[in-house]
């Protein structure tokens, strides 16, 4: 139907296209609803239920990001193996790059099916870009690897990666938001793909993984995400901090100023991700690990062992003891973690993961945490011999109760307020052993 009407004087025709019919929405069959994923471009797909015991902690940031969903569509993309295994962190990274934006595409044809039937959908990104505003609190909108967990695609391994049992952690996750339910699906695998072979743990440069399945989070994502998050705001506070351009190239190397240039004009490098590189489990890749174990050590194992390179580590971490013991060919460079905690909740949340056990270790103190001012909270934080266990409200015999106003001790945290000038001024006050204070930072160095 044509209509005809008047703006600025100048006669105007609108045309109206009758639009495609759309079915109303129902629970959807789970098997169409496979088959239009794998048609998109997804090389497995799992269907989860918005009320999925393994999703609590994640329904408020998906009802906010999709206000009534009722499921969600979790599904994975096979990345190139042997591009993810070469030394060469550009031939790694640009099959990372890829991979991203093809899984993002086919979230988006996904999603564009599923609106042509009327059904409202929407996919977050795979990886970046995030909600930002928030750093450095929780910045994705649904966790991909519980969802893809949740639903059948595979099981976490002590890496820290997904591991499919087919494709192994060659793998990119998706996840898809839909308001309407699903006729059938998904539980979790029933099996654990991973081998338990440790050779993650014995890649990765930092030491992040640790044969008993401890995970130092600070160590990985200070190396390995060095040009992202963190990494990059400290790169720009020594850009800030040199007096002349030979101060700057006192404080980062040419190559180091490149690498970063590389990143801000093709997308953030990753550092490593060894673990993912030499990981031998899944149905379509531990052929040749079993049929030649040594060849797998030789040819994809030992070069990333033996490769020559900059380990980026916090001075006083674990990581730097591990680096100089394990691979005392890779230089270590001291750079600040740039985890800056920006409300006392977030400073809470983040002390498991940079708590350093190794530096803790012959170390038993229990801390009395007392917040006041803007933020008002009570934490006991207690360290035994390299365990830590932090709890709300105060419990046990301190050793040293800590009482700060909270924007003081945020301040302090990011380097802008000087302990003793916050002590004199009373926004600080201790009640044991200074010294006390100073273990505390050793167990969690910035």
């Amino acid at each position: 139907m044509n209509a005809r009407r008047k703006f600025d004087g100048h006669p105007t025709v609108i045309r109206h296209r009758a639009r495609e019919p759309v079915e109303p929405p129902g629970p959807l069959d789970a098997a169409w609803l496979r088959e239009l994923c794998l048609e998109s471009g997804a090389d497995d797909v799992g269907f989860v239920e918005i009320e999925r015991a393994e999703l609590a902690d994640e329904r408020a940031e998906i009802d906010a990001a999709l206000p009534g969903a009722r499921a969600l569509i979790g599904f994975v993309c096979r990345l190139n193996r042997d591009s993810i295994r070469s030394p060469a962190r550009s031939v790694a990274n640009l099959e990372f790059h890829h991979g991203n934006d093809d899984t993002n595409d086919v979230a988006r044809r996904i999603v564009s099916a599923l609106e042509r039937r009327g059904v409202r959908a929407l996919n977050p990104s795979v990886g970046f870009p995030m909600e930002m505003d928030r750093f450095p609190d929780r910045m994705w909108v649904v966790s991909h690897k519980l969802v893809a967990v949740a639903a059948g695609l595979g099981r976490m391994g002590i890496h820290r990666n997904v591991i499919h049992p087919r494709f192994g952690n060659f793998v990119l996750l998706g996840t898809v938001l839909i308001d309407t339910e699903i006729g059938e699906y998904s539980r979790p695998i029933d099996f654990d793909p991973c081998l338990e072979c440790k050779l993650c743990v014995s890649a990765c440069p930092t030491g992040a993984i640790a044969s008993d399945g401890h995970f130092d989070f600070s160590a990985c994502y200070t190396h390995n995400y060095r040009e992202f998050l963190g990494g990059f705001g400290d790169w720009v506070e020594q850009v800030a901090d040199s007096r002349s351009a030979g101060d700057y190239r006192s404080r980062v190397a040419d190559n180091e100023t490149a690498s970063m240039w590389q990143s801000l004009s093709f997308g953030a490098n990753y550092k490593a991700a060894y673990c993912m590189s030499v990981c031998p489990a899944g149905e379509d890749v531990i052929g040749t690990y079993l049929d030649n174990s040594k060849r797998h050590l030789n040819d994809v194992v030992r070069p990333l062992q033996n490769k020559r390179e900059t380990v980026y580590v916090v001075r006083g971490s674990d990581a730097e003891q591990y680096v100089a013991q394990r691979f005392p060919h890779k230089r270590t460079k001291f750079v600040a973690r740039g985890l800056r905690p920006a409300s006392i909740d977030g400073f809470v949340t983040g002390l498991p993961l940079l708590f350093q056990r190794g530096r803790a270790r012959g170390v038993t103190a229990t801390y009395h945490f007392t917040f006041t001012g803007a933020e008002q909270r009570r934490i006991t934080v207690a360290i035994h011999d390299g365990d830590l266990e932090v709890a709300d409200g105060h419990t046990g015999d301190p050793d040293l109760r800590i009482t700060a106003d909270s924007r003081t001790w945020l301040r302090f945290l990011a380097r802008r307020s000087i302990l003793p000038r916050a002590i004199l001024f009373g926004r600080l006050r201790i009640h044991g052993s200074p010294k006390l204070l100073l273990t505390f930072a050793r167990c969690f160095p910035v």
